[in-house]
């Protein structure tokens, strides 16, 4: 699924407009009358309903404008509450408004905020209401009479129906531009913005729908590329062929550098779901007197006790051994439960730097490299790493908060900079590649916040690794059935289940991405 930033569905009106003849009047038309349907979808005959219509100065106004005459059209009874001067309405909003007004659809003019007062009062009286203040164009919190309306909707106890986007949301990373229209549908236009699968946009815009209004896919080719939206279709073509005559030799061997003292876990869950995605074979490079736990713990994998470890951790003393463990491989998964002990971290840091074969890093691992960056871009093959957001902030030496204001922004530069595939995990996980790719993630839930699941994650990569995945489609794989494990978990339990139960769920989520079909684009 293309998502598309707000410069870009700029281009994209443009490039409808000058390369394909088709006017901008036609796609506010298009887009005013797929909103109507998607109301009439989800709430009905507007036959003799009330509808309030809230209206800016720009075409997002417009696109209301149009609403308001399909509903009056069908029957309902739409009032438009317009917030702007009417001589500050230009253009195709203009045309559509004298429409409106042509049509007897009351209209009132709403200029500043003692206006408002009265206006509000009548909010209640509607079936619901059209937010269609501001489209993709807000760059800048709103402040005076749009912010007090802004206010006065997510007071109001009817349901809303946001065009295009909540107004007051920033469309590419998806903050509040200060207050933000809560919404029940985001009905928008076109492509679906980043901010509508960024949090907190994501929640605020309620049941998201994406809409065409027109716009040819080969003016799309022109303005792209387009950042993705992770989906189950285009999911299920990345999963690797397995032949009927498929042996555990044929089917990849996934070496597992993890676990130390009183993490052992980890390790275990990683190797776990490297398994349950599918890899024939997995080994776990694991400190010596740790060895006996691994041996019990999980029966169908291989434990390789590396000698010159410390007391319950590796060290760089067991590099020559873990070398010759390569042999054979076809991935290295390294992190889980690791540890920090200096010794470790120089074990991390030569491995990352040889090991000529695709790896995924991730928990202590990454905690190993935070403080050796400029070493990223040395590695010898693809690299991924998948930190969350505490763990991205130690990497870049930022606050959290920082990290998270604009996490598109952060994935993309970090992944250019340094020639690494990102993961940056949390809600809406963000992969982001050297080349300039980025997908953002539409499964997992809540239910995920446990300990246990980027160990799960990290298993899952590697295990994709292993068979053959390449590193960019072995992430967004990876990510994608991970959460949508936890969202078949989540059906009978919102919260409580375990890591190992979504990696025991991931051979069904992996069958059921292979064989579906395309989706309905309502999320």
């Amino acid at each position: 699924m293309r998502l598309a930033t707000a410069q870009q569905m700029r281009n994209l009106d443009a490039a409808a407009a000058t390369g394909f003849g088709i006017p901008g009047i036609v796609l506010m038309e298009n887009a005013g009358r797929a909103t109507v349907a998607a109301i009439l979808r989800r709430w009905g005959d507007p036959n003799d309903r009330d509808f309030g219509i809230l209206v800016g100065p720009g075409n997002n106004g417009g696109d209301g404008l149009v609403i308001a005459r399909h509903l009056h059209e069908l029957g309902g009874r739409p009032t438009v509450y317009l917030l702007a001067a009417p001589d500050k309405v230009k253009g195709d909003a203009a045309i559509n408004l004298d429409a409106v007004r042509r049509l007897l659809i009351p209209v009132l003019q709403v200029p500043d905020e003692e206006a408002l007062a009265p206006a509000i009062a009548g909010f209640d009286k509607h079936f619901l209401l059209v937010d269609a203040l501001f489209g993709t164009g807000l760059q800048r919190p709103l402040a005076g009479l749009y912010l007090e309306a802004i206010q006065a909707v997510n007071r109001c106890p009817r349901p809303v129906v946001a065009v295009d986007l909540p107004s007051g949301l920033n469309s590419d990373n998806g903050q509040p531009l200060g207050e933000c229209v809560r919404a029940d549908l985001t009905v928008t236009l076109g492509l679906a913005k980043p901010g509508l699968f960024l949090y907190p946009g994501r929640e605020l815009a309620g049941v998201l729908e994406i809409v065409d209004i027109g716009i040819p896919p080969a003016a799309q080719e022109q303005v792209g590329p387009f950042l993705e939206g992770l989906e189950a279709h285009a999911m299920g073509a990345l999963l690797p062929r397995r032949l009927p005559t498929a042996h555990k030799g044929t089917c990849g061997h996934l070496l597992l550098v993890a676990g130390s003292t009183g993490k052992t876990g980890a390790a275990l869950l990683a190797a776990r779901a490297g398994l349950r995605a599918g890899a024939g074979l997995v080994s776990m490079a694991v400190p010596t007197d740790l060895n006996l736990v691994f041996e019990i713990a999980q029966a169908e994998t291989m434990s390789l006790p590396m000698p010159g470890s410390g007391a319950g951790y590796l060290s760089v003393a067991s590099l020559a051994a873990m070398r010759e463990a390569l042999a054979g491989k076809q991935a290295v998964a390294m992190g889980p439960g690791l540890g920090t002990a200096r010794e470790t971290m120089d074990l991390v840091i030569t491995l990352y730097r040889e090991i000529a074969l695709p790896m995924v890093v991730d928990a202590d691992g990454l905690n190993c490299l935070a403080g050796h960056i400029d070493l990223l871009s040395q590695a010898s093959a693809p690299r991924i790493l998948t930190p969350h957001p505490g763990e991205m902030a130690r990497l870049l030496g930022k606050g959290v908060t920082e990290v998270q204001a604009d996490r598109l922004a952060m994935a993309s530069h970090f992944a250019r900079e340094h020639g690494v595939i990102l993961v940056l995990k949390g809600a809406a996980t963000v992969v982001a590649a050297p080349d300039g790719r980025v997908a953002v993630n539409s499964s997992g839930n809540a239910g995920m916040a446990a300990g246990g699941m980027g160990d799960v994650l990290t298993g899952l990569i590697g295990g994709l690794l292993a068979q053959g995945c390449g590193a960019w489609e072995a992430a967004c794989l990876g990510v994608f059935a991970h959460g949508l494990a936890a969202d078949r978990l989540a059906v009978h339990m919102r919260r409580g289940y375990l890591a190992s139960e979504v990696a025991d769920a991931l051979p069904k989520v992996l069958t059921e991405l292979a064989d579906c079909g395309p989706l309905d684009v309502t999320l």
